[in-house]
């Protein structure tokens, strides 16, 4: 499988949209257990902004931005499919997100990480807003948060 030929796209459609929900339900709401209800919640509008990876046809990994205040843009559900990481997808799509946060006028990137992927943000130059663990419903987090070149 040639990973550098996965496409990068930022949602515009309907059906890119629903790409972006098909791996959050694979990769998460199925492996995890998590409820619909859960993993799609009231920051899912159709404000949102969504970046999808494509294998050829397939959806393969995504995430979603919205803003948090008038500096800081909000990038989450950052979700590989598992037959898809470790090939720098994730990296990928943060990347992506951290331009197109730029090119929309905002300075800085914040993000929740589970605990456990702590270290895949550091590495690509995220620090610890707080120290603070976040107890959600399923996952422990930590906030996070990069200024952008803008």
């Amino acid at each position: 499988m040639d990973f550098r030929n996965i496409k990068i796209i930022r949602t515009s459609t309907f059906a890119e949209r629903a790409g972006a929900c098909y791996v959050r339900i694979q990769a998460m709401a199925v492996k995890h257990h998590i409820s619909l209800e859960k993993e799609f919640d009231e920051y899912d509008t159709p404000e949102t902004k969504y970046i999808i990876a494509v294998d050829d046809v397939l959806p393969v990994a995504t995430c979603r931005l919205f803003p948090t205040d008038k500096e800081s843009m909000t990038v989450g559900r950052i979700v590989v499919l598992p037959e898809y990481r470790h090939h720098g997808l994730g990296s990928r799509m943060v990347a992506e997100a951290e331009r197109w946060s730029a090119e929309l006028g905002y300075h800085k990137v914040v993000l929740e990480s589970r605990v456990n992927k702590f270290a895949f943000y550091e590495n690509l130059c995220y620090i610890v807003r707080t120290g603070q663990v976040i107890h959600g419903d399923t996952f422990d987090c930590m906030l996070m948060e990069k200024k952008l070149k803008v």
